[in-house]
């Protein structure tokens, strides 16, 4: 029997009249709502420290509102880690809701992520932890589950296990949710959304949400509702897949997967088949992500305009280093970015953007020294001085880490709708995480004639962040092209593309079945997204820079 599982959010802020779009749209079973990030998390937690009732995302009451007797009218049951860091507050918050509205639903949630004591000086740590206590809240006869930080696929994982019987020993069918999971967990990224061939299936001013079929053996469907936005196929689908992901395993509390036994199949209009899927026992420890204050952060943003640009910047430099040599906060930073057109028509695009970033543990010394540094020389610096806005007092800034801790060192705990407590016992199977050997490379394409051409004419990319670090999947879609791009994109000639990547451990990983390549960039965004190291602090446009980047293409590719 099927178990149609659809998704309402990707993040916190996604379409807010997603569930209603998803409970109308079409047949499904088990709606999902993904609201936590590394971000999230550190935004959480400094609403907590404001209010201790606060943690949990808001959004997803006043949608609950909208569509609480419609879920119950169709029967549709309800799973989010929308309780980040209180889900026991967001759980009382929804049976309060019901109770105003006359619903009569059946509430559980599930515990046992938050390990913040364990970690002094932490916002906020907490492990991740996988599907069976939703499994648990479900079996018992929840409607609505509310977790806090679960893995985004064990939204999925949960309610599989649920309907379906599946034990924790179930590694194959696990892994097949669990990539099923990881394709819906960010919404309209699988329909189209965020897509490097947009324009191919018609551009859509609103994807609709994806929803996956899901069969008792593991495999899935990768569909969305008839008559909404966007489109799925096979590429929109590997290019979820490969979105935040490593190599061939992808771990997780459940299970192991294989991503290099992954076979996907167009098996109609914006219907993707996903079987194959091997996996194996999950690693013995699982992930916690703990955030911290790291400190103040202020910046200024000096514009340069017309001619002498460099030398404009490097006068504006020797007079803020000049300042700071009498209170140096810990960390500068300077980024120039040649936005500035020769003869530019208009004063913007004749202008270049200089960006100053100071740092430091104490926000007097990005606060008032930038400040005054800055604005001290409006007339007395470069011709045409003037910034964007002047800098402010400095505001804090998180850093984000990756620990580990002994599944059983984590009490999982599934608090079901009439109270009661269970226990979810950690695995009994595990085993340690090992490099995949990598897969035999295709036969190269004959030598032909090539032409200089951007990366993006021939390939897909996608990229995103995990703490500091960076992935850029790269794939093609076609067997020739797989042939080129498999010897051609080298982890020597990926540094090449990417500058910043040039001093930074890069690994590449091989998914002949995808027809893609991964590159871990490792410590590219710093602390993590919250310490803002980069122009784009969460990699999210870093393949897309990657597929713009020229090499010599075969012209048979082109």
């Amino acid at each position: 029997m099927t178990l149609r599982i659809g998704n309402f959010s990707g993040f916190y802020g996604d379409r807010f009249d997603a569930p209603r779009e998803m409970l109308t749209g079409g047949e499904v079973d088990v709606l999902t709502g993904d609201y936590l990030a590394e971000l999230t998390m550190l935004i959480l937690a400094r609403d907590r420290l404001k209010d201790p009732s606060a943690g949990y995302a808001r959004t997803f009451l006043r949608q609950l509102e909208e569509t609480l007797g419609l879920a119950h009218e169709r029967g549709v049951r309800i799973v989010t880690n929308a309780g980040g860091l209180n889900p026991a507050g967001l759980a009382d918050a929804v049976r309060a809701l019901a109770a105003r509205l006359g619903v009569p639903v059946r509430v559980a949630h599930v515990e046992g992520d938050d390990l913040t004591a364990r970690y002094p000086g932490a916002l906020a740590a907490h492990a991740y932890l996988g599907g069976f206590g939703i499994a648990a809240c479900l079996r018992e006869g929840a409607d609505i589950v509310v977790t806090g930080r679960v893995t985004d696929a064990a939204l999925v994982t949960g309610p599989a296990a649920a309907h379906f019987g599946w034990t924790p020993a179930d590694h194959d069918r696990l892994a097949g949710a669990v990539v099923a999971g990881h394709v819906l967990e960010c919404g309209a990224q699988a329909t189209g959304g965020n897509y490097a061939f947009f324009g191919e299936g018609g551009v859509s001013l609103r994807p609709g949400f994806p929803l996956a079929e899901l069969h008792e053996d593991g495999s899935s469907v990768i569909t969305k509702h008839p008559g909404t936005g966007g489109f799925v196929d096979v590429g929109t689908v590997t290019a979820q897949l490969l979105y935040e992901t490593g190599g061939a395993r992808y771990a997780g509390p459940d299970t192991t997967a294989r991503l290099d036994t992954v076979r996907l199949t167009q098996e109609g209009p914006d219907r993707v088949r996903i079987d194959g899927v091997r996996g194996e026992a999950p690693p013995p420890a699982l992930k916690v992500g703990v955030n911290r204050i790291g400190g103040f952060r202020n910046e200024v943003v000096f514009v340069l305009t017309g001619l002498e640009i460099e030398s404009k910047a490097a006068l504006v430099r020797q007079q803020m280093r000049a300042r700071f040599a009498e209170s140096r906060p810990a960390r500068v930073s300077w980024d120039l970015v040649r936005t500035d057109q020769p003869d530019a028509s208009t004063q913007e695009t004749a202008s270049a953007l200089l960006r100053l970033v100071v740092r430091d543990p104490s926000q007097e010394a990005v606060g008032r020294v930038l400040s005054g540094a800055a604005i001290e020389l409006a007339l007395a610096s470069y011709p045409g001085f003037h910034v964007l806005a002047p800098p402010g007092k400095g505001s804090p800034y998180g850093v984000f880490e990756d620990v580990y801790v002994p599944q059983g060192d984590v009490d999982h705990v599934a608090v079901l709708h009439d109270g009661r407590r269970v226990t979810v016992d950690a695995p009994q199977d595990t085993a340690v995480l090992d490099d995949v050997p990598p897969p035999a490379l295709p036969e190269p394409l004959p030598p032909g004639p090539a032409r200089r051409a951007p990366l993006g004419l021939v390939a897909g990319a996608r990229s995103g962040d995990k703490g500091g670090n960076a992935n850029v999947g790269v794939w093609v879609r076609s067997d020739d092209a797989w042939r080129w791009l498999a010897h051609a994109l080298t982890v020597e000639r990926f540094r090449e593309l990417i500058p910043e990547a040039r001093e930074l451990p890069v690994t590449r990983h091989v998914l002949p079945r995808l027809r893609a390549l991964n590159f871990l960039v490792e410590g590219i965004l710093g602390e993590g997204v919250a310490a803002q190291a980069r122009f784009d602090p969460q990699a999210k446009a870093l393949g897309e820079w990657l597929r713009s980047r020229h090499l010599d293409i075969p012209e048979a590719l082109l």
